[in-house]
């Protein structure tokens, strides 16, 4: 049967490659240290093995739909692993394995009643994945494949730079939440445009090898990144006097790749950046950018939109004057929000709560939510809002839609949680949660009031 013969592929890549090999290796010291450990971690592994091995020998003898669902579950076995290694080792380790192919593909395509259009452009669902996880654009395909409606790269810098010292990033598991300074560390415009031309080629080679007599629409389907869409997040480099040439420079060489882009004024980790959100600097700013990227030439899709992304660490005159911003240069949307320099409950009673930091995970979600709802109101529903912050649920994902936001994303929750975190949130009935003083007619004037009349009440009506 074929998905036997996937079953076997899937394992020779996962089970017998490499990186099992390589986290053997790096382990190898501890080992000499404490046999005994060494001897129970190589049990528990070889039992986790053939465990995998006779789930998998069972599954791949019925449908594929349900063969995917067990390789999603699957990778929960894995979470324990990851847990043990050094934070920024095991996002290494992550970020290899999903641009080698080395993580599940969602097979089942998704539910039409959650698809949905914004700036033109076709989403399969409104789950994402924000920026910071796939800093310099590696494993592009490889996240698409997992089953996200779209993929933000970055930020990236236009000149390489490190970033900040390590240790730089820290865990609070009990709070499920991260603290992290990395301080834009990149490989730059120039190698992560490479990266992105090659993928985009190759994509489009194979496109036309599957579909030689396929209509341009057909091809297009998506974004530039194939079926999903591709955003690219642009930061500033730490020593450069002229922000606004920055990122002009970023859209100049990286807008061509992307479905949309994004300015980043909000990381708490470049000294300096959070001013660029006030009124003045960010009018200056985003009219700088605006320009660049419109003396481009562009196709009939047009240029690619332009979106800020905002800090939830801002007094209400801070919101009132991006708002206007917004509304006056008519950006083509917001994403609410990044990392909080502050430490609500419980974090505040975790020792590590005293690393310098941005803050993000599930303490972040009431502080994020709650800008997001204020900042749909000073936008009046105009502006398409992206709900990032704290998103560890498919009820928190709703809870993000509700308070104004047209797209949703998450990370600090995937690096938790793993693959088997995306189908979680996207089955979930959002009609679970809406109760009985709720009406689904209600819900759907508010979102369509959001998008102006697009389809973004699709993801609400079907049942």
């Amino acid at each position: 049967m074929a998905l036997r013969k996937i079953f076997r592929e899937f394992m020779k890549k996962r089970v017998l490659s490499p990186p099992l090999l390589t986290a053997r290796h790096c382990s190898s010291a501890a080992a000499t240290k404490n046999p005994h450990s060494a001897k129970k971690g190589r049990l528990l592994t070889g039992a986790t093995i053939g465990l995998v091995i006779a789930g998998g020998a069972y599954v791949s003898t019925v449908d594929e739909a349900t063969f995917c669902s067990w390789l999603f579950s699957a990778t929960k076995l894995v979470n324990p692993f990851f847990a043990l290694l050094d934070p920024e080792v095991a996002h290494r380790l992550a970020v290899s394995a999903a641009a080698r192919g080395w993580v599940p593909r969602e097979k089942r395509p998704d539910p039409s009643n959650i698809g949905l259009e914004v700036w033109g452009r076709k989403f399969s669902n409104p789950i994402g994945l924000a920026a910071g996880f796939d800093k310099n654009a590696e494993a592009v395909d490889g996240l698409l494949a997992l089953g996200f409606g779209f993929v933000e790269v970055g930020s990236v810098t236009p000149v390489p730079q490190e970033g900040n010292p390590k240790p730089r990033i820290f865990r609070l598991p009990w709070e499920g939440a991260i603290i992290n300074r990395c301080g834009f560390n990149s490989e730059g415009i120039v190698a992560v445009a490479k990266r992105l031309g090659a993928q985009h080629g190759k994509r489009k080679l194979d496109e036309t090898s599957r579909n030689p007599s396929s209509s341009t629409d057909e091809v297009k389907h998506g974004g530039k990144a194939g079926p999903g869409i591709l955003g690219v997040n642009l930061g500033k480099n730490k020593t450069s006097e002229d922000a606004a040439a920055d990122y002009a420079q970023g859209v100049h060489t990286l807008s061509q790749y992307a479905d949309y882009l994004v300015i980043n004024v909000s990381s708490p980790n470049t000294p300096g950046l959070r001013m660029l959100q006030g009124r003045k600097q960010l009018k200056d700013l985003v009219k700088k950018v605006q320009a660049a990227r419109d003396e481009m030439q562009w196709g009939e899709e047009g240029p690619p939109p332009l979106l800020v992304k905002i800090a939830p660490d801002l007094s209400k005159e801070d919101l009132e004057d991006i708002a206007a911003v917004a509304l006056a240069l008519r950006l083509d949307g917001l994403i609410i929000s990044n990392t909080t320099v502050s430490r609500p409950d419980p974090v505040s009673k975790n020792p590590v709560a005293v690393e310098v930091g941005g803050l993000s995970g599930k303490p972040l979600f009431n502080l994020s939510t709650n800008i997001l709802k204020e900042m749909y109101v000073l936008t009046r529903g105009k502006i398409p809002l992206i709900g990032c912050g704290g998103v560890s649920s498919g009820r928190e994902a709703y809870q993000k839609i509700r308070a104004g936001a047209t797209l949703v994303q998450l990370y600090t929750a995937f690096a938790y949680g793993g693959p088997a975190l995306i189908p979680q949130i996207k089955v979930t009935r959002v009609y679970a949660f809406l109760g009985r003083a709720f009406s689904v007619t209600r819900l759907q004037r508010m979102l369509l009031s959001i998008s102006g009349g697009s389809s973004v009440g699709k993801y609400f009506g079907r049942g």
